[in-house]
């Protein structure tokens, strides 16, 4: 067995031990350590870490989830990776982000549900009494939740859009897709009271409060859900670092959460909204292009490198790394969560 010492990003150290027949993240929950993860399978990069010191092997995965740039920089991906030595990693997340019990799977029933835009829909929900969790919705923004409906397999993953509050308010903003299962459920047959199984907190795309650069946040669509998480918060906790949110759709009428961002703009003073519309109309008076085209204008200008926190589909996750490396922000200040299939 080879021991594994994994650094997260606010200095906790947790250890466990690995050999070459388990993947890194299956040896991680042998020892009750649950690392963050959604698809398992290297196609979402949620799981990726930096090697700093030892040897792997690493199984099939998708560029989308570990670039060649990614790679180059040491990460691997926990769910593709095999230790062959002892390993020395640092990961981009929390300690918080680490469970040491299995993910809490609990009921919640639909509150609300309405259109966001065109293509989205916003549903909320609310925990139901839970004996052991009681009713609080406890996370950190930038976390998501599985959505699983009763009495099937179907189950989605989604960012939350709102705080941790003691009523057990979850509030997430989801994007419609034509054959999507749980998108035909949403579009068909949801209704208010439904219960819902939710499985949750998971996930490590949170802001890194130890930071004093600015925080930019890049988003494509429904990627901004998890950034009106982090945003809202920074207005909970009086913050007044600078932050800058970049939200793009492609079309005018797919815009949606404007009066949240206003909400934000009037409680943040330091943060600079761009609205960009890739195909916009002859009276769109925002930035014509896509959030990452509009990122390397706003680092042309120059200033202090921010840390960029970028969600949305894989063209834009690749699009956004690339921009910000060109733009001198370091590897380790990149941060993303890409969407996975609905």
């Amino acid at each position: 067995m080879f021991n594994v010492n994994l650094v997260t990003r606010d200095g906790a150290s947790i250890e466990f031990e690995a050999d070459s027949t388990d993947t890194l993240l299956d040896a991680a929950a042998k020892a009750n350590i649950f690392l963050p993860a959604v698809c398992r399978e290297g196609g979402c990069g949620t799981c990726r870490v930096t090697r700093k010191a030892g040897i792997v092997s690493i199984g099939p995965y998708s560029k989308s989830a570990l670039t060649d740039a990614d790679r180059a920089a040491g990460d691997i991906l926990l769910c593709r990776s095999k230790a062959y030595s002892d390993l020395q990693l640092s990961a981009p997340f929390d300690r918080a982000a680490v469970g040491f019990a299995p993910v809490p799977e609990r009921g919640a029933r639909v509150i609300d549900i309405a259109p966001a835009g065109a293509g989205a829909i916003r549903l909320a929900l609310q925990y139901e009494d839970d004996p052991t969790h009681g009713r609080a919705a406890e996370f950190i923004p930038g976390q998501f939740m599985e959505l699983k409906l009763p009495a099937t397999s179907i189950a989605r993953a989604y960012s939350l859009a709102n705080t941790p509050n003691w009523d057990g308010t979850l509030e997430f903003l989801i994007r419609q897709h034509p054959q999507g299962a749980f998108s035909g459920y949403l579009r068909d047959s949801a209704k208010i009271g439904d219960l819902l199984l939710v499985k949750g907190p998971q996930g490590s795309f949170t802001a890194d409060e130890a930071s004093p650069s600015p925080r930019w946040f890049v988003a494509g669509g429904t990627g901004v859900a998890p950034m009106l998480s982090m945003l809202r918060q920074m207005v909970e906790f009086g913050m007044t670092q600078e932050a800058r949110l970049i939200f793009g759709v492609n079309t005018e009428d797919e815009l949606f959460a404007t009066d949240a961002v206003k909400e934000l703009s009037r409680s943040l003073p330091r943060l600079n909204v761009t609205l960009c519309v890739w195909q916009p109309g002859p009276n769109w008076t925002g930035f014509a292009g896509t959030p990452a085209e509009a990122l390397a204008a706003a680092l042309a200008d120059g200033g202090a490198r921010p840390d960029i926190y970028v969600c949305g589909p894989p063209a834009l996750i690749e699009a956004t790394e690339a921009i910000a490396l060109a733009g001198s922000v370091s590897h380790d200040r990149i941060f993303s969560e890409q969407f996975s299939p609905a």
